[in-house]
């Protein structure tokens, strides 16, 4: 296993591989409930420890608020949580007073079976709750952790554009922050220029949805002519890791592993001697270009997210609901869209509260038909399960 250096201020190694613990394998229940499959889960847990990996990734609200439980209850015995690095999340919509704040983090080490939180996150700041967020003390009052010794370290996860996650960044002296990467996002999201800031800031960088949640992992025929084309021959999820692996101011790579043989297959990319900063040459970068291009070709919605429709006067972030419906399109899978279109629902940003007014059809210079294409979009994304 490769390690690397998270960032400057926690002095940690970190395994180049980190298991994130939102896709863990479950038991389905009928139609909309399902189970973590512990038995399997607790198997791919302690064999990602026994083979390198030493960063886990969960969060307050992962698997019904289930994940933290299992992954405490999995590195419980045998001496597997003095190996391992924890990190975790508690989400700005349940921090309403400095009591509930405190009453989550307590609630999540006891599920966590640990005295103490490796990283503690802010999880999924909005540009909607920056604000808030500063007023309400939040990074206060996990500064009060540290001191007790109830967290180590302090940082941010972050889905949005690169003009707010460098707001955030420069605010306070993160110990690490956490986005979307992967070659598909290079120009979206808060796009390679936030991997480069963070770097010059000396903050721990971790990537999530390096697949884009599974969905490069399966590529279509004329995709994977491509990949074939070079010499060497890679899965296209080794293609997708080396990508981030490329960068040297990346400190981990979340996995979002749901079986041992996925979890197996990334422990072997991440274990290769020339898994290591600077390993993409020229030729590999043009076919990852090329891949790509072929991807974006497949988008059905011809939205170039200009945002001249926006504001929406109902608060429709119509640019973001017809990038994440493209996405389904161009993979042919809607789960990992789903679970990102939840975002914009819960900041009330959906395609449901579309008014049918007009006012965004008459701005759109693509001549979209937006209101009905609110209304497909709305249909596919809608109904995650947890």
């Amino acid at each position: 296993m490769q390690y690397r250096t998270y960032g400057k201020q926690l002095g940690f190694k970190v395994s180049a591989l980190g298991m994130g613990c939102m896709r863990l394998p479950r038991i389905y229940q009928g139609t909309s409930d399902a189970d973590v499959d512990k038995e399997k889960a607790f198997e791919m847990i302690r064999y990602a420890v026994d083979h390198g990996v030493n960063y886990f990734d969960t969060a307050y609200g992962y698997h019904n608020k289930t994940s933290e439980a299992v992954l405490g209850e999995a590195l419980e015995k045998d001496g597997y949580r003095d190996k391992v690095k924890i990190v975790t999340k508690q989400p700005f919509g349940v921090m309403t007073t400095q009591a509930e704040i405190r009453r989550n983090l307590e609630n999540t080490l006891k599920k966590l079976r640990t005295d103490h939180i490796d990283v503690y996150l802010i999880h999924n700041i909005q540009k909607s709750d920056w604000e808030n967020i500063k007023q309400q003390k939040i990074i206060e009052a996990y500064e009060k952790f540290r001191v007790e010794g109830l967290i180590r370290g302090i940082g941010f996860s972050y889905h949005g554009i690169l003009p707010t996650f460098k707001e955030v960044l420069d605010f306070y002296s993160w110990d690490m922050c956490q986005i979307q990467q992967n070659f598909m996002d290079v120009e979206r999201e808060a796009t390679a220029e936030a991997i480069h800031l963070a770097g010059r800031k000396g903050t721990a960088l971790v990537i999530m949805e390096p697949l884009r949640g599974g969905s490069l992992a399966n590529p279509p025929a004329p995709v994977k002519v491509l990949y074939d084309e070079y010499p060497v021959k890679r899965s296209a999820v080794a293609w997708g890791f080396r990508h981030l692996i490329n960068y040297p101011e990346v400190s981990t790579i979340l996995s979002g592993v749901t079986t041992l043989e996925q979890l197996k297959e990334d422990i072997d990319i991440f274990s290769k001697p020339d898994a290591v900063p600077g390993c993409l040459n020229d030729t590999e970068k043009a076919i990852l270009s090329r891949v790509k291009a072929h991807y974006e070709s497949l988008a059905s919605i011809p939205c170039t997210g200009c945002e001249y429709c926006l504001p929406c006067p109902h608060g429709v972030h119509i640019p973001g609901v017809f990038s994440k419906y493209n996405d389904g399109v161009m993979f042919g899978a809607f789960d990992p869209p789903k679970r990102s279109y939840s975002f914009l629902t819960r900041a009330n940003q959906d395609a449901s509260h579309c008014a049918a007014c007009g006012e965004c059809e008459q701005k759109c210079p693509q001549h979209i038909a937006i209101i009905e294409q609110l209304k497909t979009a709305h249909e596919s994304l809608k109904g995650l399960i947890e």
